[in-house]
């Protein structure tokens, strides 16, 4: 086992062949400056005494004409030389290039192994990130398994390569092996796993800046003992020193992110209350706020009497029309607004229209540049009647035993848009075993291309949910979510044939296509409440 102590801070210039750096060789025919001319009875500089003339001087004359030309092997060593710097140019920059279109943590960790044990020559790869705590985090492969990983992370810590290179001082610049299962220098568990896994040589960095210091930690592997040689070395080297800012950037904005998204995710229900005769269930898959347009809310609010209000919305941006960049007060203000619902919803809450009209009062006078839909429905489980209103919001789905139907609300307005918002309710009676389904329009725009066709495909999907599935709230939460992703990647694989000119039943001589697993970023949330009646 071999560790390469950090390289020393020095000011120098890198001599040219230097393996410590890439270096620009002078081109073919162009012999730098001519040397300084030598003192009486002195060798010239940079030349062997004896040897400070060239062939012609010390004749006197040129070369005789076909005398072989000794300079041309020289030529050629140069020319190849150079060659090989170029392409290593050109191989480091069009990794590098991958790195910097990568978008999200993800990405560019899977760039980084994949990059790596392409210009290393590996077989396979793994990576560890610092977690914002310390210590490390889950591993990511490449090449390797769950259970491979998995059996890599009980390598004890004083035997781990990734504690190495995750140390705060004496951090090796990098570390190797050629072969795992035979270094004597490794641990033992670390030498059964090698041979237990098929893993041979060995090479490893560290991912740090001066700034953050040691961010990640990657290993790559060889399925039989190798070393890699010095130029892939070097190239490794310099690739990790441009990977390791922009990681550090990613893990800064994912902190960014989980922070907000915990924040976020605690302005609405940690659990929801199950009372007597109802059983609730609720899905949310929020959208990033660098990304969404807005931000939703679903409450169950258990009432005084018995009863419970049922409720999802919306709270746009700045306005109607607001992007991405009033996201973060879009959350904001959705914390305030449903905050505000339940409130009204304790005092008034076996009448819809009022509660939503106090709402509308409420947000028109605190939040003048902001608009709302929603939808709040009283449930009597004992009895299995619902009153509910709706204000801009897509109609709730009723799933029966004879299959799925809307519960349409009467047409009007979001609120805040109009100078008086009015709008008269709907009562119902349920059947022992209806599900009610409450939702926002994210969930329904990823089930079609339009509000209107994603609501009636949300409405047949649900209607041809197993039987089992329908009676269980939690299973037809995830089916319902399942189906919108299904829907979505079909959707887009046809857009994408038809941008290539391709025929969207052509099934590749009856093969059948490939599914595109590539999801657009969404732009709203995703989120549905499910109430059965028992």
């Amino acid at each position: 086992m071999t560790e390469s102590p950090p390289p020393s801070a020095s000011s120098e210039p890198v001599e040219p062949g230097c393996t410590s750096g890439l270096s620009v060789l002078d081109p073919p025919g162009f012999h730098g400056p001519a040397p300084a001319p030598a003192a009486a009875g002195q060798p010239s500089a940079g030349r062997p005494e004896g040897t400070d003339r060239r062939p012609e001087d010390a004749a006197g004359t040129a070369p005789a004409p076909g005398a072989p030309d000794t300079a041309a092997p020289a030529s050629t060593g140069v020319q190849d030389r150079l060659a090989g710097r170029l392409s290593d140019f050109a191989s480091l920059h069009e990794h590098t290039e991958r790195l910097a279109r990568a978008r999200g943590l993800a990405a560019t960790l899977d760039a980084v192994l994949a990059s790596g044990t392409a210009l290393l020559g590996a077989d396979r790869a793994l990576l560890v990130t610092v977690l914002p705590g310390g210590g490390p985090s889950q591993p990511l492969g490449l090449g390797l398994d769950r259970a491979s990983l998995g059996a890599l992370e009980t390598v004890p810590a004083d035997q781990s390569l990734v504690a190495r290179l995750l140390r705060e001082h004496d951090r090796p610049a990098e570390v190797r092996s050629h072969d795992l299962a035979e270094d004597p220098a490794i641990g033992a568990r670390l030498r059964e796993l090698a041979g237990q896994l098929g893993l041979g040589g060995c090479y490893g960095l560290p991912l740090a800046t001066e700034e953050d210091g040691p961010l990640a930690a990657a290993l790559w592997f060889y399925d039989a003992p190798a070393d890699p040689t010095d130029r892939r070395r070097e190239l490794a080297r310099r690739y990790s020193e441009v990977a390791a800012p922009l990681l550090a950037k990613q893990l800064d904005a994912e902190k960014v992110r989980r922070t907000t998204e915990a924040l976020r995710r605690g302005l609405l229900p940690d659990r929801l209350p199950q009372p007597g005769g109802l059983r609730l269930a609720a899905r949310l898959v929020p959208a990033g706020l660098d990304r969404s347009c807005g931000s939703d809310w679903y409450d169950a609010i258990p009432l005084p009497d018995g009863t419970v209000g049922l409720t999802v919305g919306s709270v746009s941006g700045d306005g109607p029309g607001a992007g991405p960049g009033s996201a973060p007060g879009a959350a904001a203000a959705m914390g305030r607004v449903r905050a505000a619902l339940r409130a009204y919803a304790v005092l008034e809450g076996e009448d819809p229209v009022s509660v939503l009209g106090d709402l509308e009062l409420l947000l028109k006078t605190t939040e003048p540049t902001r608009s709302a839909t929603a939808v709040y429905a009283w449930v009597e489980p004992e009895e299995r009647r619902v009153t509910l209103a709706g204000a801009g919001h897509c109609p709730p789905v009723l799933v029966t035993r004879y299959g799925a139907e809307f519960v349409e609300t009467s047409l009007s307005a979001p609120l805040g848009m109009l100078s008086c918002w009015e709008a008269p309710g709907v009562e119902f009676t349920a059947e022992r075993g209806d599900t009610l389904i409450l939702y926002t329009e994210g969930l329904a725009r990823r089930f079609g291309q339009t509000l209107h066709s994603g609501q009636a495909d949300l409405r047949r999907a649900a209607a041809d949910a197993p039987r089992d599935v329908r009676t269980d709230p939690e299973r037809l939460c995830a089916h319902l979510l399942a189906a919108a992703a299904e829907r979505d990647a079909d959707r887009r694989e046809r857009a994408d044939r038809r941008a290539a000119g391709q025929d969207p039943g052509d099934r590749d001589g009856g093969a059948a296509p490939r599914r595109s697993t590539a999801q657009a970023p969404a732009t709203d949330d995703l989120m549905l409440l499910a109430a059965r009646f028992e």
